[in-house]
């Protein structure tokens, strides 16, 4: 039959070279197996409709040489949980590198303003966050067929007596929120302390801080409370499970932090600005006060922390 014979050279087309033969002669015993079965059964020969009609009903070509011959994934499925946790530690850490460079690329008298320095942030993190991506993935996938996964000390000599207690969706502690609190802490950190570092070690006064002397003294004293945020953040990294104690440390940090910003509102001017360009346009005092208005309605968001914290707390307590 010249559309069997088509069929199966089609199918072997799409099919790797040294299994076409192999394939061909199975496939065309199944479909011959076919239709002898229906000859048998309506007691006379197929005709050359009968036949296109069944070799439609196996499928295309390209999908009949899938059923024997699947198409490999890039990464293979034994490699995938290694190859996201790999993704995901890469790009926070890429994250939290372009904070602190471009933070520090501002501080040191980058000509541009907040607006450009956050396009800056976003299209650095963009480029550094594709390059990742393509070299993680690049590597991944150039890996011999027959690696293994690395099997750590957690998941190699694990015993199921050292499994956590079963708990809610909540207690599990994403990746992402623990590493935007990591570019938090270190912008804030790099925005205060590298002016004075600058004035201080390397002798050039030439260099402003961003803040007025009054709030930047106010995020000196404070600065034990960001790291202690940073190593907070670290805990939550090595544990990814939301305990009693990291709760705890949680609410006392997402507390300073409101006091903080409630402090900053109420002491008069935050920043430092050039408002001799805006005068015309802006009133100072109105822009300052928008500024206290925006650090309220940011200290709602630790705020928000602290109350969700003190919940979970006493659901933990229960």
């Amino acid at each position: 039959m010249e559309l069997v014979k088509r069929y199966i050279a089609a199918v072997q087309r799409e099919l790797p070279e040294q299994k076409r033969q192999e394939i061909g002669r199975e496939l065309q015993a199944n479909i011959m197996d076919q239709f002898d079965a229906l000859a048998e059964q309506q007691g006379s020969e197929l005709t050359e409709q009968q036949v296109a009609n069944m070799l439609k009903t196996m499928g295309h070509p390209q999908h009949v040489a899938r059923q024997f011959c699947p198409v490999q994934p890039l990464i293979p499925a034994r490699l995938m949980p290694l190859y996201k946790h790999t993704m995901l530690m890469v790009l926070g850490v890429l994250l939290v590198l372009q904070v602190v460079f471009m933070t520090k690329a501002w501080l040191m008298g980058g000509d541009f303003g907040l607006i450009r320095f956050v396009i800056g942030l976003a299209s650095g993190f963009i480029e550094d966050a594709v390059f990742g991506f393509t070299a993680i993935t690049l590597g991944f996938a150039l890996m011999p067929e027959n690696t293994q996964p690395l099997q750590c000390k957690t998941t190699h000599q694990w015993q199921p007596e050292d499994l956590p207690p079963v708990g809610a969706s909540w207690q599990h502690i994403s990746l992402s929120n623990i590493f935007s609190d990591l570019a938090t802490y270190a912008f804030l950190l790099l925005i205060v302390w590298l002016p004075l570092w600058q004035q201080w070690f390397a002798g050039d006064n030439s260099v402003n801080s961003v803040f007025t002397e009054q709030s930047l003294q106010m995020l000196m004293w404070f600065s034990p409370v960001i790291v202690v945020g940073v190593l907070s953040s670290l805990w939550q990294l090595q544990r990814r499970l939301w305990t009693k104690p990291l709760l705890q440390l949680n609410i006392v940090v997402n507390g300073a932090i409101v006091c903080l910003l409630l402090l900053l509102t109420a002491a008069g001017p935050l920043l430092q600005l050039d408002t001799q360009r805006w005068i015309h346009y802006f009133s100072p005092q109105k822009l300052q006060d928008s500024i206290r208005l925006g650090l309220v309605i940011i200290a709602l968001f630790p705020g928000y922390e602290v109350i969700r914290d003190m919940l979970r707390l006493r659901k933990l307590n229960k």
